[in-house]
């Protein structure tokens, strides 16, 4: 495969200065969401909330500086692939967890007062 045909086919490359970019911020936040559990100076719900926010701007944070989903035209293919991936998997959570809660339900009714 030539340059040309990398070039054609949607895939942007990446600098240095972007792969060190996301490297530190993976880093930074990362030791964030270590401290905040870690320190003991937060309130459980407000660690899972904390962690929870981290770990979303992560994926941003990823997605952006290593695979490179922006809004250039190019990248439109990208974004649909990863928008149906992350349907799939809202999918298979929701059913996994549904599934869970009947099975639960339905199996220990002496539980159930």
């Amino acid at each position: 495969m030539n340059d040309a045909q990398i070039h054609s086919s949607g895939a942007s490359e990446g600098s240095l200065p972007t792969y060190l970019l996301g490297f530190a911020l993976a880093l930074i936040l990362t030791a964030a969401a270590f401290w905040m559990v870690m320190s003991g100076g937060v309130s459980r719900s407000a660690a899972l909330a904390g962690v929870s926010a981290l770990a979303v701007v992560q994926i941003a944070v990823h997605l952006i500086c290593f695979l490179h989903m922006n809004r250039s035209s190019d990248a439109r293919w990208n974004r649909m692939a990863f928008l149906f991936a992350v349907i799939i998997i809202g999918i298979l959570v929701a059913g996994s967890l549904w599934i869970m809660n009947h099975l639960h339900q339905n199996m220990m009714p002496m539980l159930m007062d």
